[in-house]
């Protein structure tokens, strides 16, 4: 389909995913999916002004790359991932169904990273440094049995 030939909203999609990082595969299969519309992975490159396929791409486009681009990289609030909470339900969903179905090995796997999740609860970690980064205290060295000399020596 020519680029002349697709919808505004059509267009404004590519470029909005175009500017998230989505690869041009991706995004023609989601403009697919979305709009019932059938795009070139080729197409969709020449809405990314990061492309030399894209050399006569209108300024309006440009600018809602960048705008997007600058958006998407400062706000990662509208990432579901991106927050703790969430991938922890996630984990426990994995966990709940690897037990469910008897795969031990996998679910110990998800418990682990739900652990290192939560603030490396599982790892051997060893304290370094005392309350308030003072030193730690070291006991004082114990002699449990001292020969006498006996003038040999």
């Amino acid at each position: 389909m020519a680029k002349e030939q697709l919808a505004p909203d059509v267009q404004t999609y590519i470029v909005q995913a175009l500017a998230c990082f989505d690869s041009p595969k991706t995004v023609a299969d989601a403009v697919k999916a979305e709009f019932g519309v059938v795009v070139t992975r080729q197409l969709v490159e020449t809405y990314d002004p990061n492309k030399k396929a894209s050399n006569r791409l209108a300024a309006k486009w440009v600018a809602l790359f960048k705008a997007t681009r600058t958006e998407f990289l400062e706000d990662t609030s509208k990432i579901a991932v991106s927050h703790r909470a969430v991938r922890l339900r996630a984990l426990q969903r994995m966990a709940e169904k690897a037990e469910n179905m008897g795969n031990m090995a996998l679910a110990a796997s998800l418990f682990e990273q739900i652990a290192k999740e939560m603030g490396d609860a599982y790892t051997n970690r060893r304290e370094l440094t005392g309350k308030g980064g003072a030193p730690l205290p070291t006991a004082p060295a114990v002699v449990m049995y001292q020969l006498p000399d006996n003038g040999r020596g």
